[in-house]
C-alpha cells in the first residue's frame, strides 16, 4: 500500500516530515510514501503559479503521482487539501483506494475557501472571533492563535518561521465550482482534530458529511496534528491503510 500526502494553505510538503518519520519508524519499509507540492509551495516554491487554473493544479498533482509509479494509494490531505483530494481521486480512479481528510475544509459549492474560513469565526463564541482578520492584532499572533494552540512556545516559533513561505495559486483561492463526488471504490475517512482552533470540531463534522466520509476518527490535537501528534496520526493512517 502506498501513501500520498498533500499539504494545506501556506505550507508545503515539508509539513509532513514528522509524520513520515513516524510512519517509517512504526512500520519500516512497509509502505512507499510521497509528499506532493502544490505549484508555488515546497519543492515548487520558486515557481510562479498564478497562471495555472484549479483543474490544472489537480492534473499536475495526478501526473506527479503517476510518474512516481504509485499504485493502491491511500490519499491523505490536510486543511485546504480537502478541496483537491476528490479531484485527484476522480483523476486516478484505478489507483486511489481510500481518502483520509485530516481536519480538511470543504467549502460549499459556489463559495470560495476564504469566505468559508471567515464565516466560521464571524460570530461571538467562535474560537477566533475578533482575532482572525483583526488589524489591531499582529498577523503573526493571529497565525499563532489559529495554528499553534497546542504547541510549546519554542515549537510554535519554529513553525511560524516556516509558515506562509509557500503560496497556493490564486485560482485555488478564487475557485468555487467544488464537487466532492469520488469513485465508489475510494471510501473516505475524516480525522477530526478535537482542539483545532481554525476549523472547530463542529465545522469539521459538517465537512466530513460533505465529503461523504464513512467514518470519523478523532485525535486530541490542534490543526497541525501531523506536527504535534505525528505518532498518533501515523497510527491512524496505518490503520486506515490496513482497511484497504
Amino acid at each position: 500500500m502506498d501513501l500520498v500526502f498533500l499539504h494545506g494553505g501556506g505550507q508545503g510538503s515539508w509539513i509532513w516530515d514528522e509524520t513520515l518519520a513516524a510512519l517509517h519508524l512504526q512500520q519500516p519499509g512497509r509502505h512507499r510514501t510521497l509528499a506532493l507540492d502544490i505549484p508555488g509551495c515546497g519543492a515548487k516554491r520558486g515557481r510562479h503559479g498564478d497562471d495555472i487554473s484549479f483543474p490544472e493544479i489537480v492534473a499536475e498533482l495526478a501526473a506527479d503521482i503517476a510518474s512516481a509509479g504509485l499504485q493502491d494509494i491511500v490519499l491523505v490531505g490536510h486543511s485546504q487539501a480537502g478541496t483537491v483530494l476528490p479531484g485527484l481521486a476522480r483523476a486516478l480512479p484505478d489507483r486511489v483506494r481510500r481518502l483520509v481528510y485530516v481536519s480538511c475544509v470543504a467549502p460549499p459549492p459556489g463559495q470560495a475557501i476564504l469566505e468559508t474560513a471567515r464565516a466560521l469565526h464571524a460570530t461571538r463564541g467562535a474560537p477566533l472571533f475578533q482575532i482572525l482578520g483583526n488589524p489591531a492584532i499582529p498577523y503573526l499572533e493571529q497565525l499563532r492563535a489559529a495554528f499553534c494552540n497546542d504547541m510549546a512556545p519554542a515549537e510554535a516559533d519554529a513553525f511560524l518561521a516556516r509558515l506562509q513561505q509557500d503560496n497556493w495559486p490564486e485560482s485555488a483561492l478564487s475557485w468555487t465550482d467544488y464537487s466532492y463526488d469520488v469513485p465508489a471504490a475510494a471510501p473516505a475517512t475524516y480525522v477530526l482534530c478535537l482542539s483545532d482552533q481554525i476549523l472547530p470540531p463542529d465545522a469539521q463534522r459538517r465537512f466530513a458529511e460533505r465529503f461523504a466520509c464513512q467514518r470519523i476518527v478523532s485525535i486530541d490535537a490542534g490543526h497541525q496534528a501531523q506536527n504535534t501528534r505525528p505518532h498518533g496520526l501515523a497510527e491512524i493512517l496505518l490503520r486506515e491503510a490496513a482497511e484497504v
